[in-house]
């Protein structure tokens, strides 16, 4: 034990000098940032691209933890209660989660969303996003707001479950994201 002790700090094991161990964490995205790509199935039976957004309209990620749970069922409620709000400009808009398929269509349908709700089970994306990690096996509740070049725009890491879907049409105008003609 005193052997794999002093081999994880740095010291020497079996005549061989070894340095500490260390696990990089990932640099978290910011702002400026190019948004990593994705391609995730959608409760609309679509799989969906970020590529397919790129040069044509910006695009909003909403990461939530879990379906079926009370603060993420206001917070996609909020989001489809505020749909003529924020259809108001020129977006797609997406809440993602690392629920399966069929759990998140189950709860798409319950809540009666007519926005996708995007499904990543191994939580690639979602570790790409910072939103997921190897002690954290369910999203952070943050929302990312990508420009039409692919780079985000903004992140909302404090998320207030009731109000969402207004408060992502109001940053929508801050960031000056164009309306719909």
């Amino acid at each position: 034990m005193r052997r794999l002790s002093r081999l994880l700090t740095g010291g020497t094991l079996f005549g061989m000098t070894f340095g500490p161990i260390r696990r990089a964490a990932p640099a978290e995205l910011a702002p400026g940032d190019p948004a990593p790509d994705f391609e995730l199935p959608g409760t609309d039976g679509k799989t969906h691209r970020l590529a397919d957004h790129r040069g044509r309209r910006a695009v909003v990620l909403a990461w939530f933890p879990k379906a079926m749970t009370p603060g993420c069922t206001a917070e996609c409620k909020s989001l489809g209660q505020s749909r003529e709000a924020i259809r108001q400009f020129d977006v797609a808009y997406f809440a993602a989660s690392c629920d399966t398929p069929q759990r998140n269509a189950d709860f798409a349908k319950s809540l009666e969303l007519d926005f996708p709700v995007l499904s990543d089970p191994q939580g690639k994306v979602g570790k790409a996003y910072g939103v997921v990690g190897a002690f954290r096996p369910w999203p952070r509740r943050w929302t990312f707001f990508i420009g039409v070049d692919g780079k985000i725009l903004a992140i909302d890491k404090d998320v207030d479950t009731g109000t969402h879907g207004q408060d992502v049409a109001k940053r929508l105008e801050e960031l000056g994201v164009p309306r719909v003609a």
